[in-house]
């Protein structure tokens, strides 16, 4: 697949490294999701205490696994 090249001749970001990064972070939330559900429920958080802690999980992981993910997209293109 061709770069998209700029006015001055760099090229654009292409597709794979936004594909890297929407991929991990839904990899990285579900991976969150189940992490972040059996920690807080291991230290019995019950209701809104749960539902915090199971979201911030799932967003800590998929920005962490989004990140590494892009930056792994963009070596390997």
């Amino acid at each position: 697949m061709p770069l998209a090249v700029g006015p001055y001749g760099q090229s654009q970001p292409s597709c794979f490294v936004k594909m890297g990064f929407v991929m991990g972070c839904a990899v990285g939330m579900a991976a969150g999701a189940l992490f972040g559900t059996f920690s807080c429920l291991r230290i019995r958080m019950r209701s809104r205490e749960l539902m915090g802690g199971i979201g911030k999980t799932m967003m800590q992981s998929g920005d962490t696994f989004s990140t590494y993910m892009a930056i792994g997209m963009d070596i390997r293109c």
